[in-house]
């Protein structure tokens, strides 16, 4: 009895259920003739994926050809490539993912295309973490470069100004503002790592990028030029007497002048390992003097990434 109740109960189900459906004629018709690229292509496509041309056998089969299938393919038959030239012949003749297929296009659409991707959010560092507080959004330099930079972002924001993004200017104002209002200067970035030295002081440059007439920001923005100023000229009394102190050397004439300079003579943190190496291989530091060890290597390099050389390959 229980057999026949359920057998009843599914042949209910079973005629409820819609009657399945049959694809129109032409959905049946476009599938019935869409080929695959092995299809397409044949010897072209079968010596490309053998020969692997490329890594992931799913690049060429999602390249779009760049003339129709068979001028492809009769030029194909008549040179016959293989090896290099095959790949050359591909090239040419299809956009190929992740190999031609970002477009000459001009330099200013590229950069403009670039900006969203080195725009950064308002930092706010987790403890034990290296990063300084940024109070408004910025742009990186990209790359290993994770943080903001000094006078990198004065040409960073002339580009900005350029591409209508004022915004974004006046945003990287209000982060080095803040920079020098909490550290009594702008470090060479927002590391603290970075915090004992600087870059060259471009921040009066940066002001006349902005369009804001605030009275209260332009107060603010003025008493920081003045800290700023301040930082910088801090080692005129005491060069006095001397030929240089902290970031002030006093020329013969007695003109003064600025300079770079660092606040540790210790191995940078971000360079600790090659500023270990670099200062073994220098002279004998005298008695009593181990605490200075790393301070020619520390000075020279970081003279030149104040400076704005890169020691590395790029």
């Amino acid at each position: 009895m229980k057999t026949l109740c359920r057998f009843a109960a599914l042949t209910s189900v079973a005629a409820m259920a819609p009657a399945q459906t049959v694809p129109p004629p032409k959905v049946a018709a476009e599938a019935a003739t869409a080929r695959s690229p092995a299809d397409v292509y044949g010897a072209l496509f079968r010596a490309v994926q053998q020969q692997h041309v490329f890594a992931d056998g799913k690049t060429f089969v999602d390249a779009v050809p760049k003339r129709s299938a068979d001028t492809i393919m009769a030029a194909y038959a008549r040179t016959k490539p293989y090896g290099p030239a095959l790949k050359a012949f591909v090239l040419a003749n299809f956009v190929v993912p992740g190999e031609n297929d970002r477009g000459s296009g001009d330099l200013r659409t590229h950069v403009r295309a670039l900006w969203p991707q080195l725009v950064r959010e308002p930092v706010i560092p987790v403890v034990g973490s290296s990063a300084l507080p940024l109070p408004a959004r910025y742009v990186v330099p990209g790359g290993r470069f994770r943080e903001i930079y000094y006078w990198d972002s004065y040409f960073t924001m002339l580009g900005l100004k350029a591409d209508g993004q004022q915004l974004l200017v006046e945003s990287m104002l209000d982060d080095f503002t803040s920079l020098i209002e909490r550290y009594g200067h702008i470090p060479n970035g927002t590391r603290t790592y970075y915090l004992s030295r600087s870059q060259p002081p471009y921040y009066a440059l940066m002001l006349d990028l902005s369009t804001n007439t605030d009275p209260a920001i332009a107060k603010r923005r003025l008493a920081a030029l003045r800290t700023e100023h301040a930082f910088w000229m801090k080692g005129e009394t005491c060069a006095a007497g001397r030929l240089a102190c902290l970031r002030v050397v006093r020329m013969p004439d007695g003109s003064v002048l600025n300079r770079y300079y660092d606040d540790r003579d210790t191995p940078r943190d971000e360079s600790f390992a090659e500023d270990v190496t670099t200062a073994a291989k220098a002279a004998p530091v005298p008695p009593g003097r181990r605490s200075a060890i790393c301070a020619p290597a520390r000075k020279a390099d970081g003279i030149s990434a104040r400076a704005g050389y890169a020691i590395r390959s790029r």
